[in-house]
């Protein structure tokens, strides 16, 4: 098998032939077909979600095969689970993909959206790639050696995440959107209240890692983050010196079979990770209570 920096060059010349896709079909060049938008159950799908889907798959098996390798897609996942049932992918090694994230930023024209490809070995990413077409960057990271931004001309900067420590002066990144009644009393409720709404979960880890926010969090309602989602934001926080974990501070599986990540979740720059998801959890705890 190749290495791992092997590897991590392959999705990234990946990752930036998906960004030019993207940015035909949010340009709507004369060539570039129809959006063909269809909303399903969780959110948007376009024509763009399809082809970029098409694009990555079709690069890395051509390249890896599918001995060694799995491949979890948000396109494709659908139909493994209708063969599989929800059971995981049997391989170690899993490639976990998101073509499009923030397909509703994507259709709102925001420019805040991403493509995730993260690999994962044993339930847990050890590589990852999140192209951010409209800023023309790439971050990526490999397990133990880092976190990087790569531009268009193939120049790179390690990323290193704030040193902000006081908990009443951090910056939350949120969603314009999937925000429910609970989840807005949970942010009005925190002590920290400077915040900052940005699209895709991939561009929300980049504001982290580019120092211009330094908390974000999940929280589950009627659906939740899914593994493509996350996979690939989490190893790029964690390697730029940040923490990325459930409320009770344990860490995220990927490929259980269940690709929804429930409950709380929180990443952060670290330096008050823990505290924050103390009173998160105690947050919570008091808005349930009310609502028994």
């Amino acid at each position: 098998m190749k290495n791992l920096e092997e590897l991590s060059e392959i999705a990234r010349s990946i990752a930036w032939s998906a960004s030019d896709i993207l940015q035909s079909y949010y340009r709507q060049d004369s060539e570039t077909p129809n959006l063909d938008i269809q909303e399903k159950k969780d959110g948007p799908v376009t024509a763009a979600d399809v082809a970029v889907n098409a694009c990555i798959l079709d690069k890395l098996q051509s390249v890896l095969g599918n001995a060694e390798f799995g491949y979890l897609s948000e396109e494709t996942y659908k139909a493994y689970l209708e063969k599989n049932g929800q059971i995981p992918l049997t391989q170690d090694w899993v490639w976990i993909i998101d073509p499009l994230d923030g397909t509703r930023d994507f259709i709102d024209r925001t420019g805040e959206f991403a493509v995730h490809i993260g690999l994962a070995y044993h339930g847990r990413p050890v590589l990852s790639v999140v192209a951010w077409p409209e800023q023309q960057k790439i971050y990526y990271a490999i397990k133990d050696a880092g976190a990087f931004a790569e531009k268009r001309d193939g120049s790179t900067v390690r990323l290193q995440v704030s040193g902000s420590n006081i908990v009443g002066d951090l910056s939350i990144v949120t969603s314009r959107s999937h925000r429910d009644d609970r989840f807005n009393q949970l942010l009005h409720k925190l002590p920290c209240q400077n915040q900052l709404a940005v699209g895709s979960i991939g561009c929300k880890i980049a504001t982290i890692v580019e120092q211009k926010a330094d908390v974000y969090i999940a929280l589950s309602g009627k659906s939740a983050p899914k593994d493509w989602d996350l996979a690939a934001p989490e190893l790029i926080l964690t390697e730029a010196g940040g923490r990325f974990t459930r409320f009770d501070g344990s860490a995220l599986q990927y490929n259980r079979g269940d690709v929804s990540q429930w409950g709380g979740l929180l990443a952060s720059n670290g330096c008050c990770h823990a505290a924050l998801c103390g009173e998160a959890e105690r947050i919570l705890a008091g808005i349930d209570g009310s609502l028994i």
